[in-house]
């Protein structure tokens, strides 16, 4: 079947993405109430009983809201890193010892025949991560949550099929926001969230024929509007030289309120 996905919700709200293969199917982050991930879960017609496992990126709130409650609820094993565990214990409560499950920085899993690997981001949280999954010859890429783009970033997303990357704001209208400057200067920063015009230069640079679409996730209700980020996001890449035909690479939305369609990696 190969790898299908779907972005239940993003934004500085809460966060949760759904990743499955017709053998396992896996969440990564559950950052909004338990009542509203199993809301956002039945419009792409799962449960909670099918899930596999969660996997956390990193410990703040709209990555972890419902993570406790849903484990529970289903059982469920959560992977995270030594570093991202002890920062968030105290805000999950108390789980079975067979559910807390380790998943360092840099390795890799299968569940069953999907396999993840996580790699390091940069980010202002204990030790923060995006994920990689593989079926067959299959990529997709989940990287949001990172104030700059490390070469080793770029080497752990470049040979993706798809891309699940964070276009986090407009820096004028982040600028002239109501925001208080140490907030400002925190999403501006290297462990903040990134720009739309970072983005696009990140796109710029991993544009490689392989990429078919690339999913702009995170985006600020504040500071960024959905064409505003993707009309961002392609004028900083033709800057660059990157030009590109929709029949040949697509940005694509995600939304703060509901999920996107599934959408099936090998889908070309």
């Amino acid at each position: 079947m190969g790898i299908r996905f779907s972005v239940l919700s993003s934004g500085s709200t809460g966060n949760a993405t759904l990743v499955a293969n017709g053998e396992v199917t896996l969440m990564i982050d559950a950052g909004f109430s338990a009542k509203r991930i199993e809301e956002l879960m039945m419009e792409r017609g799962v449960s909670g009983q099918d899930l596999t496992g969660i996997l956390v990126t990193h410990e703040h709130s709209d990555h972890i809201k419902g993570l406790g409650a849903v484990a529970r609820k289903y059982n469920l094993p959560v992977y995270a890193n030594e570093k991202t565990w002890a920062a968030m214990e105290k805000a999950i409560g108390n789980l079975a010892d067979d559910q807390r499950c380790i998943l360092g920085t840099g390795e890799t899993r299968d569940f069953g025949s999907l396999r993840v690997e996580s790699f390091a981001i940069s980010h202002d949280a204990a030790e923060p991560v995006g994920y990689n999954f593989y079926d067959g010859k299959e990529k997709l890429s989940v990287c949001t949550d990172l104030g700059y783009a490390s070469d080793k970033v770029k080497e752990a997303i470049y040979d993706a099929d798809v891309l699940v990357l964070e276009a986090n704001h407009d820096i004028e209208m982040l600028r002239m926001g109501r925001y208080p400057w140490n907030i400002k200067r925190r999403i501006l920063g290297d462990l903040g969230h990134l720009s739309n015009d970072a983005t696009g230069e990140l796109m710029s640079e991993i544009l490689n024929g392989r990429l078919k679409r690339t999913y702009l996730a995170h985006l600020s209700r504040e500071h960024n509007m959905l064409d505003l980020a993707k009309m961002t996001v392609r004028s900083a890449m033709e800057d660059r030289g990157c030009f590109f035909k929709d029949s040949e690479f697509k940005l694509c939305d995600t939304y703060y309120d509901r999920p996107t369609p599934w959408d099936v990696v090998s889908e070309r």
